[in-house]
């Protein structure tokens, strides 16, 4: 744990939940345009409202001190801002942080690979909704297919633990077997993930994670996997597959609700700390960092993840109060 000898340090929520688990968007902007998450005409954020990586090791230091573990960095894309992967080394360098990962469109993954790798990276999701290149365009905006498939070999064969993450839409709908099969021969596990009535997710329709688990079963023997140890520090439920080398993970994040086991906070790129994905309730770090209030770091994470609420409301979007869209927030 990186020469962190001081002894264990917990952090739970008013419901008793271990908190250890921040997702950190560095970027709203993206090299793509997914039009679930960052649809044409978005407008960046100024780079002065940004959290420096300075800032951001300020705050994950606090958040260490704590009872953070785990840190995922997000976008956005997080590799389209200049020296993402020095950030990855600041991170791991932080006493307590037993963990530091990356979720991205792979669009950049294989050329900074060695560098992610040699500065500390544990492990990458990459997102792939299809294998069909003009699919892939129609969803994503470019042509970049033949790339995220060739960062998925690269980090695979790298021995980086390499994850995919597909949304499950209906435009995808025929091709949920073919993307679970690319677990058969590679050493990767692939995720099936709800998409959430947020931001431009609203207008899509919610699929069960059900849906493909059954597409899945039509063909093969798919089963709980039972875990040795977990995977990973999410959400994510493992099923096995006899004869396949990586997993199947299903995210129920609207139709099964986990909020019972919920381990995590978000930091957005502004600087907004988020203690439920669903609200707009929150604490502006930013400020804090900045000298504009007057109180502890550490003060202000303790008392919003204390404040955490009970459960997300995905169920009822009357109740939704988060407005931003998802590249706002980080995904």
């Amino acid at each position: 744990m990186n020469g962190y000898n001081e002894p264990e340090v917990f952090m739970y929520d008013s419901y008793g939940r271990k908190i250890e688990y921040m997702r950190i968007s560095v970027t709203d902007r993206c090299n793509l345009r997914c039009r679930y998450c960052m649809p044409d005409g978005i407008e960046n954020i100024p780079m002065s409202e940004i959290l420096t990586f300075e800032e951001i090791a300020k705050v994950c230091s606090s958040a260490a001190e704590l009872g953070i573990r785990h840190i995922r960095l997000t976008g956005g894309e997080p590799l389209v801002r200049k020296q993402a992967e020095t950030l990855v080394g600041m991170l791991k360098n932080i006493d307590g942080i037993e963990s530091v990962t990356m979720t991205t469109n792979g669009i950049l993954i294989a050329e900074k690979l060695d560098i992610l790798r040699k500065n500390g990276l544990d492990g990458v999701n990459i997102s792939l909704d299809t294998l069909d290149s003009e699919r892939y365009k129609m969803i994503t905006g470019f042509d970049r297919l033949s790339d995220v498939m060739k960062s998925i070999a690269s980090a695979e064969e790298s021995g980086l633990p390499t994850k995919i993450n597909t949304v499950v839409l209906e435009e995808n709908a025929d091709e949920w077997l073919l993307l679970a099969e690319l677990a058969k021969n590679r050493n990767v596990d692939v995720r099936f993930i709800e998409i959430m009535p947020i931001g431009n997710g609203k207008s899509y329709k919610s699929l069960s994670c059900e849906n493909v688990y059954n597409a899945i079963k039509k063909k093969y023997d798919i089963k709980p996997y039972e875990y040795p140890e977990k995977i990973g520090y999410g959400p994510a439920e493992y099923y096995e597959i006899d004869g396949f080398k990586g997993k199947i993970g299903f995210i129920n994040a609207v139709h099964g609700k986990f909020c019972g086991q919920c381990n995590r906070i978000r930091l957005t790129s502004t600087g907004f700390l988020k203690s439920c994905l669903c609200y707009d309730d929150g604490a502006d770090l930013k400020s804090v960092l900045r000298g504009k209030m007057d109180k502890s770091l550490k003060d202000v994470i303790y008392n919003t993840v204390y404040n955490k609420p009970e459960g997300h409301c995905f169920d009822n979007e009357s109740m939704i109060t988060e407005k931003s869209i998802m590249s706002e927030i980080g995904g």
